[in-house]
């Protein structure tokens, strides 16, 4: 059962007021319709929540890791992969003063969206007293896609509409399922054909369930391969995506966007400035993402910190119809981590630099990021290898 503080939230609605539409007869559009777009009762909720993600200077921070991708990160600081270490890093996140400054959204895993603070607050409480909406990964993560070049797709159709429903009545209001396309492993019609239909059927279930689909085929950096092999990939990765979106009567003004940016092969010789990679980007988002689409919330994919909030500063100097913004894993958390190094006396300083982080890709989301004191830490590569959650 959602918490009170969740339901009196100014984002979100009166549980009578969804509970009475979802009842009404007239709730839904006729399937007489040629092309209907359906979202259920929870349309003019799901825009709400759309909107309120991609708000000016703000965006999300990911912080939906698996368990045992958690158990790499603490291992990474000498710590034990335990639920105890587990929550006093998640708490130490959000509970970090101010955050909801900068940050819309944060996507959770299933451990946390049900988990309190060490201090025995509910972290979605936590979140939405800093004005920050609750999301949650609904994935069940990347297997080998038989019959294609040793690719994979994205399990987690089957059960998805009850899970969705279990998390709305929770306190999430929005979503995340990340499929990935490699491009060294061609990438196959099969594999771009599948990450494409799996988003679409994801996005509609979450829809009809209250909660804003992000949408996410991400583009792994792996491979030798130039920039604009990157962007003809892309083009054809997100004409499947938007195709199957709308054969699926997916609400476009209901979604989230989590693209990666168009860069060279985290492998190859060629090197791509900021200004390449905005360029390259937003020349692939104005050809294929239609402009009713509120948010575009860019992954970091293994990008330095420092890097992805200059390439998101650069796509941010002229004027786009959408939000572009960031949804950071790493990018936002790899010194705060360092810093923190399990130690509860260096909790303090680790939010601080939790929130430069975040104040950072805030001003880059409004163009105005000038990278100035950026720490060594934060301007090293983060690239891993068929990296995953």
């Amino acid at each position: 059962m959602a918490s009170a503080t969740i339901l009196k939230s100014s984002f979100l609605p009166k549980r009578s007021e969804w509970a009475a539409a979802s009842r009404s007869p007239t709730s839904r559009q006729p399937a007489a319709v040629c092309f209907t777009v359906r979202a259920g009762s929870y349309a003019d909720e799901l825009v709400k929540t759309a909107k309120t993600v991609a708000s000016p200077g703000r965006g999300i921070l990911a912080m939906d890791e698996s368990n045992a991708t958690c158990g790499k990160r603490l291992a990474s600081i000498g710590l034990e992969n335990t639920e105890a270490n587990r929550q006093a890093y998640r708490t130490l996140l959000v509970s970090a003063p101010g955050l909801g400054q900068y940050i819309s959204g944060a996507i959770l895993f299933e451990e946390t969206l049900y988990q309190s603070t060490t201090d025995g607050k509910k972290i979605i409480d936590v979140l939405v007293s800093q004005n920050i909406v609750p999301g949650i990964k609904v994935d069940k993560g990347l297997v080998p896609l038989a019959g294609s070049n040793d690719e994979s797709w994205c399990q987690g159709l089957d059960g998805l509409a009850s899970r969705c429903a279990a998390y709305y009545q929770q306190g999430a209001r929005f979503a995340k399922w990340r499929t990935v396309v490699s491009i060294p492993n061609g990438p196959s019609a099969l594999a771009v054909k599948e990450a494409a239909w799996g988003l679409a059927r994801y996005a509609a279930i979450a829809q009809d369930n209250g909660l804003v689909p992000i949408v996410e085929p991400e583009i792994l950096l792996d491979g030798e391969h130039s920039i604009d092999k990157t962007f003809e990939v892309a083009l054809k990765v997100w004409a499947e995506v938007f195709f199957y979106l709308a054969e699926n009567n997916v609400l476009f003004e209901g979604i989230l966007l989590k693209p990666s940016m168009v860069t060279p092969g985290a492998e190859s010789k060629e090197k791509a400035t900021a200004e390449q990679v905005a360029n390259y980007t937003l020349k692939l988002l104005h050809r294929r993402i239609p402009p009713a689409v509120p948010g575009i919330m860019f992954l970091s994919g293994g990008q330095s910190e420092v890097e992805a909030t200059q390439n998101l500063n650069a796509m941010n100097q002229r004027k786009n119809p959408w939000h572009v913004s960031f949804s950071y894993a790493r990018a936002l958390q790899n010194t705060c981590l360092k810093t923190w190094a399990g130690r509860p006396e260096n909790v303090k300083a680790a939010q601080d630099t939790l929130l430069i982080r975040a104040q950072a890709n805030s001003l880059a989301q409004l163009g105005k990021y000038t990278g100035e004191d950026e720490s060594a830490e934060s301007k090293k590569g983060m690239y891993v290898k068929n990296y995953s959650y």
